[in-house]
């Protein structure tokens, strides 16, 4: 099973997330430049497709849109083909920003410019950097999330631009949508698993229903505003060396585990 993670200039957690991706068996990770797909690689050559978190092209005009631009210019037609094959996505932090700019999350109308959401700057005005808890809304759709029994993830984020917003004449209709489709995945909450209700830092960015990551109504792609790669293990836990007992994995794992079971029952 092959899977690849798009990096262009200002990508910086793509060898993060290769590590993580090359501890299971079975799994080939390869770290691509976008410029390759045009010359010696092919999108269709992968089963799966990770675009990671970082600044791509430095996060001009607005996070993640130059990257989404060139995707939609470039590898339109690939990514239609890629999804129609049964080709799943990933979005991390910047990765998840690209994937709504493209319009491929929420998905409602595939990929173009015309995305019915946004991850606005937040509501605090400042980069956050902080580990967050995040509760599993998801019933069943996102492949990425299926395996997941905990109540509660352990993870952290690092954005300028993670506030979730619909468009704002539409907001009640497209959140009704969203949770009809099962589409919301994950959403920001207190350590005990209870809803942030947008307060301030359990909800980093100020988000629209505390919402930290959906999918699209396939649930085959998914983005995400938490770092997983950076929650692998557990010494890259914040409170390792005050534990008694250091875990040998943390919960980002657990969405790793989802996306590489799926792969191996659709593609082995």
């Amino acid at each position: 099973m092959k899977i690849c993670i798009l990096r262009v200039g200002g990508t910086n957690c793509d060898l993060e997330t290769k590590r993580s991706l090359d501890s299971f068996e079975d799994v080939e990770s390869e770290v691509v430049r976008i410029n390759q797909l045009d010359d010696d690689k092919n999108l269709l050559e992968y089963e799966g497709l990770v675009i990671p978190g970082g600044f791509s092209y430095g996060d001009h005009i607005r996070a993640g849109a130059v990257f989404a631009n060139k995707i939609i210019s470039d590898l339109g037609e690939e990514i239609k083909k890629f999804a129609e094959n049964g080709g799943i996505i990933l979005g991390i932090c910047n990765g998840f920003q690209v994937l709504i700019e493209t319009g491929l999350l929420p998905g409602f109308h595939g990929i173009s410019r015309r995305s019915k959401a946004a991850l606005a700057i937040n509501e605090s005005a400042k980069y956050e950097c902080r580990w967050i808890h995040v509760k599993p809304e998801n019933r069943g759709s996102c492949i990425f999330t299926r395996g997941i029994e905990k109540d509660n993830l352990f993870m952290p984020v690092a954005h300028n631009e993670g506030r979730f917003i619909l468009q704002k004449e539409e907001e009640e209709k497209l959140l009704k949508r969203l949770d009809e489709n099962d589409q919301i995945v994950f959403r920001y909450s207190d350590e005990e698993g209870n809803s942030a209700e947008k307060k301030y830092p359990e909800n980093p960015n100020g988000s629209t229903y505390d919402i930290a990551g959906i999918c699209d109504p396939s649930g085959k792609i998914f983005g995400l505003m938490p770092h997983p790669e950076r929650a692998f293990y557990g010494l890259q836990l914040p409170d390792w060396t005050s534990r008694k007992e250091v875990p040998k994995h943390a919960d980002g794992k657990l969405i790793f585990d989802s996306m590489v079971d799926y792969l191996k029952r659709n593609f082995r």
